[in-house]
């Protein structure tokens, strides 16, 4: 613990600072009793003795002892090992009412040092009908050892001093507010594995903006507990592609609450099959039974949509539409041949419009030429083109001229007229 932390403090110090701002936070909650024990600050450790009875209850459980606790925080010196396990045993024993809702916030940045083992204490407790709630909040430590916590109870790591703030308040609030809310976001199968996206809360009918959160998965493939006020009524915003809309939620209290929003995602994947460099491209994305964008996606990226089908317009020149159906975490890839490079040249200004000519013989326009440049380009889709044309200056539709020319992916090729 007296390890420095983001170079400002050590562990210990911010510990102490956080914890004490949160047990001024506790002032006037009702039916509400807090203690302090602490290991590690009595014996020091040396390179031949380490104190494994080294925990001691500081402060017992009383009512409004807020300072007293705050008081015996701010002289603590971290000095010894980490008896944890015996910690948590003795710990156990220090609740005046075993038929309470008792919880015990162990705060750490190091594993059990001793020779006792935290799981089985756990077990120990659990089967001698001991109701006490562990929460675990590891101070910068090693995510590889996340599971070494997982028999305690539930654990939270905190990797800088503003993450084991918000960690500290949201098991503060975990412990005493007990209204939980889980959001589901079912895939095609009913099974809460969608994540990784942004949603908002507001105060239903409202745009009063309650609560933003990213939603993910916990470390057992579960979504996240959130904690959200009961008191009111929400409409829950889901920004997905397109975006998921829940109205008029209600939250019951004191209970763990579900949210569920069927969400079935699969992706979309625009590539260039035969592409030498990189193209700039862009694909416009919209659902078949709505003309209104819902993104602009660039080529060789993917994006995740709501399963059903989609139009697609490629901004190729010329355009490239296509349908897709998005299905359930599968990837639609939409193979878009390279394009090439058309230059020209003129010895004076022009009125030229440059036409595809499809397989049928039809021709389709594709894009002008500038009349004020002597010279340009565009980047075009491997096919067959007419440039139609006639001098700026010639004021008489009969010295209108047709040049024919082919494009191949990843060439150039150049008119000069």
């Amino acid at each position: 613990m007296n390890a420095n932390w983001e170079g400002a403090q050590t562990r210990i110090e911010a510990a102490k600072e956080l914890l004490a701002q949160s047990v001024d936070s506790l002032k006037g909650t009702p039916n509400l009793e807090i203690a302090l024990r602490v290991y590690g600050h009595q014996s020091p450790i040396t390179a031949t003795y380490q104190d494994c009875n080294d925990t001691k209850l500081e402060i017992p459980f009383g009512a409004d002892n807020y300072d007293k606790v705050k008081y015996r925080i701010k002289s603590i010196v971290a000095k010894g090992t980490t008896p944890i396990a015996r910690s948590l045993e003795a710990a156990a024993e220090d609740f005046p009412d075993q038929n309470s809702r008792n919880i015990i916030i162990l705060i750490t940045d190091g594993l059990e040092a001793c020779d006792n083992d935290p799981c089985v204490i756990a077990k120990k407790l659990k089967d001698k009908g001991v109701k006490v709630t562990p929460f675990v909040i590891g101070l910068g430590m090693d995510l590889s050892y996340l599971d070494k916590f997982n028999c305690i109870g539930e654990y939270a790591d905190a990797e800088t001093k503003d993450a084991f703030r918000n960690v500290l308040k949201n098991v503060v609030n975990k412990a005493l507010v007990n209204t939980t809310v889980q959001i589901n976001l079912n895939d095609i199968y009913k099974n809460p594995k969608e994540t990784d996206v942004t949603m908002f809360l507001y105060e239903a009918g409202t745009k009063n903006l309650k609560y933003t959160f990213v939603h993910t998965l916990n470390r057992y493939g579960n979504p996240d507990t959130l904690i959200i006020d009961p008191a009111m009524k929400y409409d829950l915003v889901v920004n997905t592609l397109p975006m998921i809309e829940k109205k008029n939620i209600i939250l019951k209290k004191n209970v763990h609450n579900t949210i569920i929003v069927d969400a079935p995602q699969g992706y979309i994947k625009p590539r260039f099959v035969n592409a030498t460099k990189q193209y700039p491209l862009e694909i416009r994305v919209m659902q078949s039974t709505n003309p209104a964008t819902i993104n602009v996606q660039k080529v060789n990226t993917t994006g995740k949509y709501i399963v059903g089908k989609y139009d697609l317009e490629i901004l190729t020149l010329p355009r490239t539409y296509t349908t897709v159906d998005v299905t359930q975490s599968s990837t639609i890839n939409i193979d878009i041949q390279a394009p090439g490079s058309f230059t020209y040249k003129t010895s004076t200004a022009v009125i030229a419009q440059v036409f595809v000519i499809r397989e049928s013989g039809n021709m389709e326009w594709v894009c002008n030429l500038d009349d004020t440049l002597l010279n340009g380009g565009f980047q075009l889709q491997p096919g067959n083109y007419r440039l139609v044309y006639r001098q700026k200056s010639l004021k008489s539709s009969s010295y209108t001229i047709e040049k024919n020319f082919r494009i191949y992916s990843n060439k150039t090729t150049t008119l000069t007229f």
